[in-house]
């Protein structure tokens, strides 16, 4: 509930303080300038990177690699995307960093570490949906499932 508070009350009133400072500073045709800029860049920088990242995964998957990037990777450029058009200065200061390859796989990494140990405790819990092919036999071509029943036959049986 802290987090919520802080994300949706705090974050803001520090983005209007930063928006209105820098206003006072650069004059408020410059700020809104400035956010505008920030918003068209980010989200064409957002879509390039995001190209990018789908790129790599369909290059690694026709090779039967795993992506490098991985989902991770993904769902951070999308929120960095998000955050460069979302106006502000701390938001686009985060979401720019995040589209930056370099301080988005350090920050993957550590949300990979952060979820990896959140499963060892028990905090975190990872839910198979129906159907998702997680714990099942290999399926495809060359893989033949059969379920079987012993039977045992009388030798009456047998002979009609």
């Amino acid at each position: 509930m802290g987090k919520l508070l802080l994300a949706f009350t705090v974050i803001p009133l520090v983005e209007l303080y930063l928006l209105l400072w820098l206003s006072e500073r650069i004059g408020l045709l410059t700020t809104v300038s400035v956010v505008l800029v920030t918003g068209v860049l980010g989200a064409a920088l957002a879509r390039s990177e995001g190209l990018k990242v789908l790129k790599s995964w369909q290059t690694s998957l026709s090779r039967g690699q795993v992506p490098q990037e991985g989902v991770i990777g993904g769902a951070l450029v999308l929120v960095g995307g998000v955050l460069l058009v979302t106006p502000g200065v701390l938001t686009d200061a985060l979401g720019l960093s995040l589209l930056i390859p370099a301080t988005r796989r350090l920050l993957g990494a550590w949300l990979v570490r952060r979820i990896e140990r959140g499963i060892e405790r028990g905090t975190v819990q990872v839910i198979r949906p129906p159907g998702s092919g997680f714990g099942r036999p290999p399926q495809g071509p060359g893989v033949i499932d059969v379920e079987s029943e012993v039977v045992n036959v009388s030798e009456d049986d047998a002979k009609r």
